[in-house]
């Protein structure tokens, strides 16, 4: 968080810090109950945010991702991948148009390595890449009443999942999820305006009760300990439409089509509960009984009640074969608001 005036800002709102990213507002699990049951509103300064923008910005990005971003306007996001040559995920993005340029917003530890990477296919290109993470402030806000909350900014609240709106207070962009979900993105005195509204009927939290949203919506991520680990459908990337199958040739498309043309996706992430205060972290290996490795944690938060939820990738024939588990703790299935594809 090297916008200093926010950052300054959010000390006086009662933030604590580790390091950059802000852990809480002094009680985790009050913020995690409230996440659950009520209103909150969360800054999204551990996010990353690339824009690219120039003559050829559209056409050099269709050639990096899994999405098609022609189909990017001013009133739609997606979600969309970025994968190896062979075809394994190194980031997920969501991406969205504001004005001339495309943002892709993602795990903000990969940015520095994710910026470099996409300069080097830029070559000559009419392309500008810069991040932009510091320059706006991005707000999420979950719950039953976030309509309401967002009511005295915003008119035109989007109705359907990654439908956006804008005004001039910024950008809204309503996310998936089985709760109501907005994240805004706008200038840092419009930010310090909306915070000081949002106090007045929801709780502030931390990062950790935005991951368990997260976590509730199916979203996956990719993180450090987890780039290259799995193919877009091994995280239900086709089921969020983070996959066009239609595009053009873009890096790893080779794989990912083959995938889901020549026979059915044989793992797929679901979402389950780890009842252990052992903490439960992204790269985790989920065995058997028999202690045979099935799958992988893709995304951990702590859970309102205890406990981890945990979105896994594991390995489809596994799943009715017998329990799973994780450092000798079962691992209970729960429900994806989504439904998995059976490509």
């Amino acid at each position: 968080m090297a916008n200093n005036d926010w950052k300054e800002f959010q000390y006086t709102q009662g933030a604590v810090f580790n390091k950059e990213t802000i852990v809480s507002f002094g009680n985790i699990q009050n913020e995690l109950l409230c996440a659950a049951q009520a209103g909150i509103f969360c800054d999204l300064s551990h996010l990353a945010t690339l824009s690219l923008s120039g003559d050829d910005a559209l056409t050099f990005l269709q050639g990096q991702v899994t999405n098609d971003v022609n189909l990017l306007g001013t009133d739609k996001a997606h979600y969309s991948g970025y994968c190896s040559p062979k075809g394994r995920l190194l980031a997920l993005f969501l991406a969205y148009r504001q004005a001339e340029a495309i943002h892709l917003q993602f795990n903000g530890e990969l940015a520095e390595a994710i910026a470099k990477r996409l300069k080097m296919f830029i070559m000559r290109s009419k392309v500008t890449l810069n991040n932009v993470s510091d320059d706006t402030v991005k707000l999420g806000i979950s719950g039953a009443n976030a309509e309401q909350a967002l009511s005295a900014f915003f008119s035109a609240i989007p109705a359907q999942a990654l439908a956006l709106s804008h005004n001039e207070y910024g950008t809204l962009i309503r996310l998936s999820g089985p709760l109501p979900r907005f994240e805004i993105v706008c200038n840092t005195d419009t930010a310090k305006r909306i915070w000081s509204e949002l106090k007045k009927i929801c709780q502030p939290v931390g990062k950790a009760a935005w991951e368990w949203l997260e976590i509730q919506a199916g979203i996956p991520d990719i993180q450090l300990t987890t780039q290259e680990e799995f193919v877009p459908q091994m995280v239900n990337l086709d089921c969020l439409n983070g996959i066009n199958f239609k595009k053009g040739c873009y890096t790893g498309q080779e794989i990912v089509a083959r995938t889901h043309y020549l026979g059915k996706v044989k793992r797929r992430t679901h979402l389950l509960h780890l009842a252990t205060p052992e903490p439960a972290q992204a790269g985790m290996d989920l065995v058997t009984d028999k202690q045979e490795v099935v799958g992988k944690v893709v995304r951990a938060a702590l859970a309102p009640n205890g406990g981890y939820d945990v979105l896994a990738e594991i390995r489809l024939d596994s799943m009715d074969a017998g329990d799973l588990f994780i450092n000798g703790v079962k691992l209970v299935l729960l429900n994806l608001p989504y439904a998995l594809s059976a490509d």
